[in-house]
């Protein structure tokens, strides 16, 4: 599924090469003098110098490869092949108890499946236990548990930080157990998802983003830091306007472990989600165009019975510019604005009416 973004710039080539030769410890024609390497220091003191540099170097990429290894070792077998139908894609291993969890977009409409474990090669057969769209997430449950079966452990979302180095973990095109490596490159993000290709058009906050390449068929699978934890689940990857709608390189998203736990805990006790702790508007809605076609607020087509919106007063036909400090202007920035906040908390909605400009007090309710 594929989140629409904005295209990035690109690292000027200049800068580039700039920086490797900085890296490779150049020098200007015709060498370097005893005082190029700074007063009281010989070129044989700075070559030993510079070789033990590069030996600790050498030390610590072997500890980080240790710790990939280690990683890979201890996660990977977590991770899972799922085949729904004609679609594939990934799951993790939730608990002993043949519980897995994935995103709903890789299940879409299926009740059966056919998974893929890193304790056997033949397929074995799951069902549905439930699907929660609007979450892009879901849980199957295996038939028989396999012996060995063996549970991802899920970390604290509240301590995942930019710059973390992380893995992510799945079947990208069909290639089971496939490891690629990057960074948090952001936390905290709000990204809707696509309805085309199958996407549940769900609008999903606090989202991890990372620089780890996530490509079809890596989602469901696990974004893992180096603890061996899984911080999130790989759902979406960026794509690029101006290049054909393709994938826009080092731009995934993840839901983080936090949410998937509040679900999946849900689903395995109760058979649904039950309390989302997502907030509700309580309308249905589209986007107008003003004069100019450019979207500029979304009409309310209906509201719901007891629901935020009409406990304020919004009728349909008012068109809703503002939530907030947020602009509106199409029914994505409205549910991005709203998947922002949680039930029970209250914002100011500010909306046309016959042409008169109003703002309400709002109480969000819950999805």
């Amino acid at each position: 599924m594929d989140a629409s973004l904005p295209r990035r710039p690109l690292l000027s080539l200049s800068a580039a090469v700039c920086a490797v030769a900085l890296i490779g410890g150049c020098t200007g024609a015709g060498g370097a003098s005893r005082s190029d390497f700074g007063y009281g220091t010989t070129a044989s003191d700075t070559s030993m110098s510079d070789a033990a540099a590069r030996a600790a170097a050498r030390r610590s990429g072997n500890d980080l490869q240790t710790d990939y290894e280690t990683v890979i070792k201890d996660v990977l077998p977590s991770v899972v092949q799922i085949e729904a139908g004609d679609s594939l894609g990934s799951g993790v291993v939730y608990d002993g108890r043949g519980d897995i969890v994935t995103n709903a977009h890789v299940i879409g409409k299926h009740k059966t499946f056919a998974v893929t474990v890193a304790t056997g090669e033949q397929p074995l057969k799951a069902k549905l236990v439930s699907s929660y769209p609007q979450q892009d997430l879901a849980v199957i449950k295996l038939d028989e548990v396999p012996k060995g079966l063996k549970a991802a452990v899920f970390g604290d979302t509240s301590k995942v930080a930019v710059g973390q180095i992380v893995l992510a973990m799945g079947s990208p095109l069909g290639l089971s157990s496939s490891v690629t490596q990057g960074i948090v490159s952001a936390v905290g993000r709000t990204v809707s998802e696509s309805q085309a290709g199958g996407g549940t058009g769900a609008t999903i906050a606090n989202m991890v983003q990372t620089s780890a390449a996530i490509n079809p068929g890596n989602s469901g699978g696990a974004l893992v830091n180096l603890n061996s934890e899984v911080i999130g689940i790989p759902t979406l990857a960026a794509t690029d306007s101006q290049m054909g709608n393709s994938a826009a390189p080092g731009i995934g998203f993840a839901i983080p472990a936090s949410m998937v736990r509040t679900v999946a805990d849900q689903i395995i006790k109760y058979g649904k989600v039950t309390d989302s702790g997502r907030a509700a508007l309580g309308i249905t809605g589209r986007t107008v165009l003003d004069d100019n076609l450019r979207p500029a607020g979304v009409a309310v087509v209906s509201t719901k019975k007891g629901g935020a919106a009409a406990d304020a007063g919004i009728r349909a036909g008012d068109i809703i510019t503002r939530l907030g400090r947020t602009p509106v202007t199409t029914i994505t920035s409205l549910t991005e604005a709203i998947a922002t906040n949680k039930p029970g908390q209250k914002s100011k909605l500010t909306y046309v009416r016959d042409g008169a400009k109003k703002t309400v007090e709002i109480t969000f309710g819950e999805m």
